[in-house]
């Protein structure tokens, strides 16, 4: 008799997955983190709708995974209404930055940021959420961020938006579960993205000193793990929750952090 638990984690994002004859949609996913989750979820069996506001990166992406490309500017409502709606499941990752204090953060920066990553996503939960339900099963990721959780000085926009984006992600967990729906956020610390890239460029610009320090003084200085993390690390935990062992999951907010939010 076999306890029906398959092996351990081999180190593929995919790996045991299955998720044979399911669609996924992955937000922002031409580069960084949303790549390395659209690549892993079509490495697992599934179908997916690569979204982005770069057309090239778009096409790239699902040309490369055998996906679906979609050039949508998720700051405009009207154009995420027209995305596909039988989704199994949604993966929200599309984000961006801008740091400034507080009484210098341009307002209209700040409306951006809250329209892709909180407006966006909860478009997308209201438009898949009934095709999931139907079917009784659905998996939400929403790729969140250690500033969901904890808050850093001069990133109004983003801190607001992942918190927001934390709690939008647990009253989706609340009215799916009794409809075989789970929704729970992968709150990562610094990861080796494009969008990191440029906050290395400009906080070393800024400080006169090398890209170096800032990782090690500025950006990890508060992660016991000393290094930036690998997208496809965010992907491994990301296709896991959509795999077979995590359907008692919901609501929850992983936090890939270093230890970060442990001290």
């Amino acid at each position: 008799m076999t306890s029906g638990i398959t092996p351990a984690f081999d180190g593929t994002a995919g790996a045991g997955a299955g998720l044979a004859g399911r669609t996924a949609m992955v937000t922002g996913a031409g580069s960084g983190i949303g790549r390395a989750c659209a690549t892993a979820l079509a490495a697992a069996g599934a179908r997916v709708h690569v979204v982005d506001i770069d057309a090239g990166a778009a096409a790239s992406v699902a040309e490369r995974i055998g996906g679906v490309p979609h050039v949508v500017d998720l700051a405009r409502g009207d154009l995420v209404e027209g995305l596909p709606a039988d989704i199994d499941i949604l993966v929200n990752n599309a984000g961006l930055q801008h740091v400034a204090p507080l009484t210098e953060f341009p307002p209209d920066r700040f409306e951006l940021i809250q329209k892709v990553m909180v407006h966006a996503p909860f478009l997308l939960l209201r438009r898949t959420l009934p095709h999931m339900r139907a079917q009784g099963w659905g998996r939400i990721v929403n790729i969140s961020s250690v500033h969901g959780l904890r808050a850093s000085a001069f990133k109004a926009g983003y801190v607001t938006a992942k918190h927001a984006l934390e709690g939008l992600s647990k009253v989706a967990a609340l009215e799916g579960a009794p409809h075989g729906i789970t929704s729970n956020c992968v709150s990562p610390g610094y990861v080796r993205t494009p969008l990191v890239e440029r906050q290395i460029a400009a906080q070393a610009a800024a400080h006169g000193i090398d890209a170096d320090q800032v990782v090690g003084e500025v950006m990890l200085g508060r992660s016991a793990v000393k290094r930036l993390i690998e997208p496809e690390e965010v992907a491994a935990v990301a296709v896991w929750l959509c795999g077979p062992h995590t359907g008692y999951l919901t609501g929850a907010s992983i936090p890939l952090d270093g230890g970060w939010t442990a001290a």
